[in-house]
């Protein structure tokens, strides 16, 4: 089994290829460039540097969001032509169960959250004990000072990682003192090798779809879209 993962969502233009539950390859860039000039090159190289064929993989999985609306797209798209191309499925997998993923080993809730603006976050909640991951809530955008109350009202101890972290540090501190923890640089970034593994399960698990069926998850409307729908609003 050879499962090929993506996410353009976020911080990181990440791909990743997993065999068996060994991971074969992972590619990160966390700098620079758009996700849209770096993620295919980055691709091609790893499959290169692997020395496998593309067509040789059982099934592309993607995070399929929520985060950024181009980045999300950009991930999609990219999975989505690979899988059409090889004439095999696609898996979907969520930003924010990838981002919490890499931290299943702690003993609490484990909460990604992502900067959506106007204070508000991306965020989920999962409950990790023993290395296992028990969902709590669906994706939402949510307030920061919603979120805060929501975790205040829990007595266990929260580890946070996303790009969320880094805006909102200060604060979350100050709402939970000891019992906020910090995923590492490496922990608290998107990593495709997550989303592969993932991948991985619901691939076993008969959770796969077709290449046309996977789709991004924004969660909420673009700024754009919300504009108009203000627009028209105050035009009546």
């Amino acid at each position: 089994m050879l499962i090929f993962g993506i996410d353009t969502c976020c911080m990181a233009a990440t791909a990743a290829l997993i065999d068996e539950r060994v991971m074969v390859a992972q590619t990160v860039v966390n700098h620079g460039k758009t996700h849209s000039q770096k993620m295919m090159p980055q691709v091609e190289e790893m499959f290169r540097l692997s020395e496998i064929d593309p067509k040789s993989v059982d099934a592309f999985a993607a995070a399929v969001g929520p985060g950024s609306f181009t980045g999300v797209r950009i991930g999609v798209a990219t999975a989505k032509a690979m899988a059409q191309a090889a004439d095999k499925p696609c898996i979907a997998v969520s930003t924010l169960e990838a981002l919490a993923y890499s931290s299943r080993l702690f003993d609490g809730i484990a909460a990604p959250i992502l900067d959506a603006r106007r204070n508000q976050v991306y965020n989920a909640l999962f409950q990790c004990l023993k290395g296992k991951m028990t969902r709590l809530c669906d994706d939402r955008a949510i307030s920061l000072d919603s979120l805060l109350d929501e975790l205040k009202k829990t007595d266990k101890d929260v580890i946070f990682m996303g790009d969320g972290t880094l805006v909102f540090e200060d604060e979350i501190r100050k709402a939970l003192g000891e019992r906020a923890y910090f995923a590492t640089q490496l922990t608290r970034m998107n990593l495709a090798g997550a989303v592969a593994e993932i991948g991985a399960e619901k691939f076993q698990k008969g959770e796969t779809i077709s290449y046309s069926a996977l789709v991004p998850e924004y969660i909420r409307l673009s700024q754009a879209e919300r504009d108009l729908i203000e627009k028209k609003n105050a035009e009546l």
